[in-house]
């Protein structure tokens, strides 16, 4: 079974990958650095709640959908 890092890091790679956003993008879009939004899909780092929000919001879903 997969955790709830793998779970968000598959789901954000997805989402953005849908969106047709590079990783630039959504970065900009969320206000996170690059660096970061690339360790977060590579389950390097986990999020707070306000940098899932700013995902969610940024993918146009809400933060429960990067943790489904």
């Amino acid at each position: 079974m997969a955790t709830l890092k793998q779970k968000f890091a598959a789901n954000l790679k997805a989402m953005r990958l849908q969106k047709k956003l590079s990783q630039e993008a959504l970065a900009a879009k969320a206000g996170i650095s690059v660096s970061y939004q690339s360790m977060l899909e590579r389950e390097q780092r986990s999020p707070p709640l306000d940098t899932l929000e700013a995902l969610g919001k940024a993918l146009g879903c809400g933060p429960l959908a990067l943790l489904a």
